[in-house]
């Protein structure tokens, strides 16, 4: 039996990290649930899996792709240990970068605006 069907038959059929739902259960190496599922990360534009952001009980934690193993429809396995998922860091913040671009869009369009009133009252 291979090592992947048995976790096939347990955790449903694999799929695509975009159709992931929020709140499915994430398991380390060890086999210990270790939170849930709350944010996928991607890059859409070049359509690249960057990771997902789990809900545990110490917190929010941020998993790098590379430590997905597999992603099913009942369940997320990851190829690192219980205390590593503990270690991770949290997701950062990109609020505060959407912050700063909504600042520079706003000075823009400002500034777009008073060249358009200088421009029309020469």
């Amino acid at each position: 039996m291979d090592i992947l069907s048995g976790v096939d038959a347990q955790d449903g059929q694999a799929i695509s990290y975009k159709a992931l739902p929020r709140g499915t259960v994430v398991r380390s190496s060890d086999a210990v649930e270790v939170g849930r599922v709350r944010r996928v990360l991607d890059n859409a534009r070049e359509n690249i899996f960057d990771g997902i952001v789990v809900e545990t009980k110490q917190g929010m934690r941020f998993v790098d792709a590379p430590e997905v193993e597999h992603i099913a429809e009942r369940a997320v396995t990851l190829n690192i240990t219980a205390d590593e998922v503990s270690q991770l860091s949290p997701p950062r913040s990109t609020m505060r970068e959407r912050w700063d671009q909504a600042t520079i869009v706003r000075r823009t369009r400002r500034a777009g605006r008073d060249w358009k009133r200088r421009w029309d009252n020469r």
